[in-house]
């Protein structure tokens, strides 16, 4: 295997994360990393770096500065054995939500790589895939059954159960795989609208296929669609068709305002797009780009296939009139 080129891992858990990885992967980088790379050496293996992973979801910004100078003993360690290591992965772990920001992050970062890797010949990677992705998407769900729950010792307590055409089997596997907690938006404000204690339900034959435990939200109707933000992330990519219920369509939309700088610079023009005013399919929760906040028109962006022809399936989608 001496054309292969090695990466050895370490664990280094930030102290508050979304989903802590170093149960499974790493090694402890002062007690295994030094053993193992001398196990390499007399194996003739190339390593040729360090990389590790704080956690998905990072709340801990520090956790990189500790994460850092462990790679940098790591490095020098790997000198004393005849290596020059030449690759350097901090992972992921980087926020991606609406209001959240990477800024703290990337302040640590930045200070550990001056501090530990002021050389350039080593180059640094990373995998910030849900700072990418997580506030891209926003799902849609579409209310097809409601029950009302009357408590027995008071008949003025009343709670709400919302079903909905998506659920754990689906875009809401991160409830379970992913540990978030999701935040439903009715689509559709009434004005005025009661408010009830609320939990909302996946469409399949499991218990415990449930998107909201409780939340007070304003009354809804059968018919009504749910908005979900933020669902980019570790949804659509493991979703399945339990029960047989079809995974989310997706749709890619941009405000007039947007387009008109697009076409700008791309090569395609206005009949490629198609104007957005109502749902696309009755009972197919579909995955749409930002909510628009301004009231502007939306309109829907082509899918390419590798030849470059569009195939946008459906004709329309929703109206994203008062949609913060």
């Amino acid at each position: 295997y001496v054309n292969f080129r090695l990466v050895i891992r370490i664990r280094c858990d930030a102290e508050d994360a979304q989903c802590p990885l170093g149960m499974k992967f790493g090694c402890d980088p002062i007690k295994e990393a030094p053993a193992l790379l001398r196990t390499a050496r007399n194996l003739g293996l190339n390593v040729v770096g360090v990389s590790f992973h704080v956690g998905s979801g990072c709340r801990e910004p520090k956790v990189f500065h500790r994460a850092i100078s462990l790679c940098r003993d790591i490095f020098d360690y790997a000198v004393t054995l005849g290596y020059s290591f030449n690759l350097l992965d901090i992972g992921g772990g980087y926020p991606g939500v609406r209001g959240s920001s990477i800024n703290e992050i990337a302040c640590v970062v930045n200070k550990a790589l001056i501090e530990f890797f002021p050389d350039e010949s080593v180059q640094v990677i990373a995998e910030p895939g849900r700072f990418f992705v997580s506030s891209a998407y926003t799902l849609t769900c579409k209310i097809y059954s409601i029950r009302q729950v009357v408590d027995d010792n008071d008949n003025t307590k009343i709670q709400k159960m919302y079903y909905i055409n998506d659920g754990v089997y689906g875009s809401f596997n991160c409830i379970l795989y992913d540990h978030q907690v999701v935040f439903p938006k009715p689509l559709k404000q009434h004005k005025g609208a009661e408010q009830y204690f609320s939990s909302i339900w996946g469409p399949t034959c499991d218990g415990l296929d449930q998107v909201v435990e409780n939340m007070m939200l304003p009354e809804m109707k059968m018919g009504e669609w749910i908005m979900f933000e933020d669902m980019g992330a570790y949804t659509l990519p493991v979703a399945s068709e339990f029960n047989g219920f079809p995974i989310p369509e997706v749709h890619y939309v941009a405000t007039e305002a947007v387009w008109a700088k697009l076409k700008n610079i791309v090569t395609i023009g206005d009949r490629t797009f198609k104007p957005v005013d109502g749902p696309v399919a009755e009972n197919i929760p579909i995955t749409i780009s930002n909510s628009n906040s301004n009231n502007e028109n939306v309109i829907e962006l082509p899918h390419y296939n590798a030849k470059g022809y569009s195939v946008v399936a459906g004709d329309h989608i929703l109206s994203y009139i008062n949609i913060s």
